[in-house]
């Protein structure tokens, strides 16, 4: 079976090394064009392509579908099936019409929960206990096409976004050669999405880094997950700004935003209800560190 894959970062680029290493045959890759990165601007590869030419793969990197050569390019591969993960790209339907059985995507929720760009984030955001991996049938709508199958998995309490990440690559990837490996048998079923059951999962912004402390708890710690690795929760502590990197749910009582001590892990600061304990935290201009560590070095005024 003939497989073209389309996908840009380290998540695809999991899935990728997994259908090679599976013996699937992987005709040509399709990644986004290289981009300027870092104080240099250095072009750089996205992870896909240098797992591309790592195994003398065809890459191409398009900006585009909108001119006819670019879609004949992909009509000259003579995919059986096309396999999205993470791509970047809306796939107009010209495209979608290429494959022998189609376009599926792997998407990371349990669909059609959290269709969108930051579907995992969103998932720690709104403190959910579990996520999961989809694979899709694509449509022209964005993540709207029947499902093939859900892969689902537990949401650990002190789990940031980006640890959740790497686990979901690993899950994704044995779900997509699992997928594929139904399609060498013909065409696979899927079943349609429920619209009443739809939300959604928006790009997030530096505007939401803030933390609120007049929220719970709870709320404030799933804030601090599901915006780490990026762009980072933020606090304002005694007229200095720090990005919150790490912290815990502890016992604790005060006016929102309130000092409540310094622990030998960390410092505890009151919510609308209940408290966080900072573990890990980063001074404007500065490195990460252990709380206490910093503290030791700038003693707070309380």
């Amino acid at each position: 079976m003939r497989v073209v894959f389309m996908g840009t970062p380290d998540i695809a680029a999991t899935c990728l090394k997994k259908i090679l290493a599976d013996g699937f045959e992987v005709v040509g890759v399709y990644t986004q064009p290289d981009r300027p990165k870092g104080r240099g601007m250095k072009m750089v590869f996205s992870p896909v392509k240098e797992v591309a030419l790592a195994h003398d793969l065809p890459v191409f990197q398009p900006e585009n579908f909108r001119q006819e050569e670019t879609v004949q390019q992909l009509r000259d591969l003579k995919p059986d099936i096309c396999a999205v993960v993470a791509y970047g790209r809306i796939l107009p339907q010209k495209v979608l019409d290429v494959p022998t059985y189609g376009c599926i995507n792997i998407h990371a929720s349990i669909l059609p929960q959290y269709r969108g760009s930051a579907p995992y984030q969103w998932a720690v955001l709104d403190g959910q206990k579990q996520t999961g991996v989809s694979a899709m049938y694509l449509v022209r709508e964005m993540d709207a096409g029947d499902v093939i199958e859900i892969s689902k998995t537990p949401i650990g309490e002190n789990e940031t976004a980006g640890e959740l990440l790497d686990r979901l690559a690993v899950l994704g990837a044995d779900l997509l050669s699992k997928t594929l490996t139904r399609f060498t048998q013909g065409p696979v079923s899927a079943t349609p999405q429920d619209p009443e059951k739809v939300s959604f999962a928006p790009m997030l912004e530096k505007t939401m880094c803030p933390i609120d402390w007049a929220k719970t708890a709870q709320q404030v710690h799933d804030h601090v997950r599901g915006l780490h690795p990026w762009p980072v929760a933020t606090m304002q502590l005694q007229g200095k700004l720090f990005k919150v990197h790490e912290t815990r749910v502890v016992p604790g009582s005060g006016q929102p935003g309130q000092i409540l001590g310094l622990t030998k892990t960390g410092l505890v600061m009151a919510c609308g209800q209940g408290a966080v304990e900072i573990r890990s935290l980063q001074a404007e201009g500065g490195k990460r560190m252990a709380a206490p560590d910093y503290f030791r070095g700038h003693p707070l005024e309380l």
